[in-house]
């Protein structure tokens, strides 16, 4: 097992790291979304799923949420 961790250390290390910044960006958009912000620049004009979005309009106005 030493064998196997000195071998493949930097990997598990990467893999770990990488896990870790997954899981912290979950973390903090469920936060958000539990808080009401949203990840929505805005701009609903270009956006493709602009029609079922948030009760916002098609035409890009603005509109309650």
């Amino acid at each position: 097992m030493i064998e196997w961790l000195a071998v493949n250390g930097a990997t598990v290390l990467v893999a770990a790291l990488v896990a870790a910044l997954a899981a912290l960006a979950v973390y903090v958009l469920r936060r958000d979304k539990k808080r009401g912000k949203s990840s929505c620049g805005g701009c609903c004009g270009s956006c493709p799923m602009a029609g079922s979005c948030g009760g916002r309009p098609a035409d890009g106005t603005p509109g309650k949420r």
